[in-house]
């Protein structure tokens, strides 16, 4: 006869678990349960459930305004939730505050960094965690501390350098570094590559999978849909302030991730008829800055090409090679020599006579790179910011006389249009998400039927469903007889829209291309100055 064995669980020692036995199941880094926020009568949250497991990296998508901002705005502290709870590693806590929230080891990356433009990087880093009364031995021990996370985790910032000598790409891997500095698990990261070169993607990507390997949370809010594709473990979707679903990155696709934003089939290729060109409307010769300083490089340096009807010529390159100057120099913001014709008629280029209220006059329109610095008041309401520029053209009335209804019309208008949310006419600019305050600025000079389009980065941190219907309109101008100038980052987008290619490289035009006859590679050996 044999015998039966005894209980492997009643022989195990105490303490010990079974070899069988399932492993021990980490709680979720970040837990958030039932989590609603009202602003007045706009319900930006809805009973928000979320589970970000330790390690990961997660995407949060949606549409402009789908309360996605909102959302991690809670959790770092800057708004409370009306109703719900925050769990941390499986634990309740309560973030008034964003000292709060850091003491729970949250950090955060904002679209638009929280830096100060004329302190060190060190300063900055340090600033608002100072502890002692006396501030260098602060600094000498956070010089250490920073060298330390700077190898650790490959992040490389000039601990000296003054934050408004930094690129873009720079400047972010300063609130990276701040946030682990104040030794963040988990850190979030809202459109961290709107304001980023393609180059500067990759590298943050390849920080982001770093800071992952060495056990940090990532939560990454975006709307480029292939960065979700690229980077992200798992991608939860909110519409409408609701929490649609979670899903493995791997388990869907890019199609499908667009269709839950929006909720409906969007088309992510743009169909446009040839071109049916007309008129030439603005010609640029010579065009050049001198910089005044002993930099060898100009901003601009003998720009020549001209733009005709019915025509997008879009200007490719990487940030910082001339392609804002040359926007600021034709919009009439900066100053310059050389030539430049609209509609024929010579424009002032220096003195008194630079105007960009004037080239507004002349049938040009802008949409700056710059949505907060230069496209809007954000302090200015929607209707106040409908017309900025336009106030004295468009028959708004004068000073105190200003037609208050025919500004609010306009403002509904736009609105509409172009499914500005919330549709509140009366909100500051300020209190939109960012790729709401670019539909403001869009829709304004859209609105305005130029002759001629000066675009800076149209789709800026905006959702795949307005990009669709922004590159619709663009397209439409051009069908229309308006002649279009595009600057943009993306590659692809430029490849989609322009008719006609310019490549820019140190201030100067590195070649011209038909649009249906080049491709990425080649546009990108131009750019890195490749002839």
């Amino acid at each position: 006869m044999t015998s039966t064995p005894a209980s492997t669980h009643a022989s195990m020692p105490s303490g010990q678990r079974s070899p069988n036995a399932s492993p021990p199941v980490s709680p979720p880094a970040i837990e958030l349960r039932g989590i609603s926020r009202a602003f007045g009568p706009v319900q930006a949250n809805r009973e928000i459930d979320l589970s970000v497991m330790p390690g990961t990296i997660h995407g949060i998508i949606g549409e402009n305004g789908a309360g996605k901002s909102t959302l991690v705005s809670i959790l770092y502290g800057f708004y409370q939730a009306d109703e719900g709870e925050i769990l941390i590693d499986g634990r309740r806590v309560d973030i008034h505050d964003s000292q709060a929230a850091i003491a729970a080891g949250i950090g955060m990356v904002f679209q638009h960094f929280k830096l100060v433009e004329n302190f060190t990087v060190l300063e900055n880093i340090i600033l608002g965690s100072e502890k002692g009364a006396l501030l260098r031995p602060v600094l000498a021990k956070a010089r250490r501390e920073l060298m330390d996370i700077e190898r650790e985790y490959e992040l490389e910032a000039p601990p000296d350098a003054k934050i408004e000598d930094l690129s873009i790409g720079q400047r972010q891997r300063v609130e990276i570094l701040k946030a682990l500095y104040r030794q963040a698990r988990v850190l979030i990261l809202d459109e961290p590559t709107g304001v980023l070169t393609p180059a500067e993607a990759d590298r943050l990507f390849a920080i982001l999978r770093r800071l992952r390997s060495e056990g940090k949370t990532i939560i990454l809010i975006t709307h480029k849909l292939r960065e979700i594709m690229e980077v992200t473990d798992t991608v939860s979707v909110m519409r409408q302030g609701r929490m649609l679903a979670t899903v493995a990155t791997a388990a869907t696709d890019i199609e499908e991730l667009a269709e839950r934003m929006v909720g409906r089939k969007v088309s992510l290729q743009i169909d446009k008829p040839c071109a049916c060109l007309g008129d030439t409307l603005l010609e640029v010769e010579n065009l050049h800055i001198e910089t005044g300083t002993e930099t060898p490089a100009s901003p601009l340096a003998g720009i020549d090409f001209s733009l005709r009807a019915g025509e997008i010529l879009g200007i490719a390159g990487v940030a910082g090679n001339g392609q804002s100057e040359l926007l600021e120099v034709l919009a009439g913001y900066r100053r310059a020599k050389g030539s430049v014709r609209i509609k024929g008629c010579e424009v002032a280029l220096s003195g008194s006579g630079i105007d960009a209220g004037s080239r507004r006059a002349a049938g040009l329109a802008h949409i700056p790179e710059d949505r907060q610095g230069v496209g809007l008041v954000m302090g200015f309401s929607v209707e106040e910011n409908a017309i900025l520029g336009y106030h004295r053209s468009f028959g708004y009335g004068t000073g105190a006389l200003m037609d208050r209804s025919a500004i609010r019309s306009e403002a509904k208008r736009h609105i509409t249009q172009f499914d500005i949310r919330p549709p509140d006419p009366g909100r500051a600019a300020r209190d939109f998400s960012g790729g709401n305050q670019q539909k403001i600025v869009v829709a304004r000079e859209i609105g305005a039927e130029p002759d001629i389009l000066l675009i800076g980065q149209p789709t800026r941190g905006v959702d795949i469903g307005a990009i669709e219907f922004i590159h619709r309109r663009i397209i439409a101008l051009r069908d229309a007889g308006k002649a279009i100038l595009l600057v943009s980052v993306e590659l692809e987008e430029i490849l989609s829209l322009a008719d006609r290619i310019m490549v820019m490289f140190g201030g100067r035009i590195m070649g011209e291309r038909p649009a249906k006859e080049t491709d990425e590679r080649e546009l990108g050996l131009l750019m890195a100055g490749v002839v």
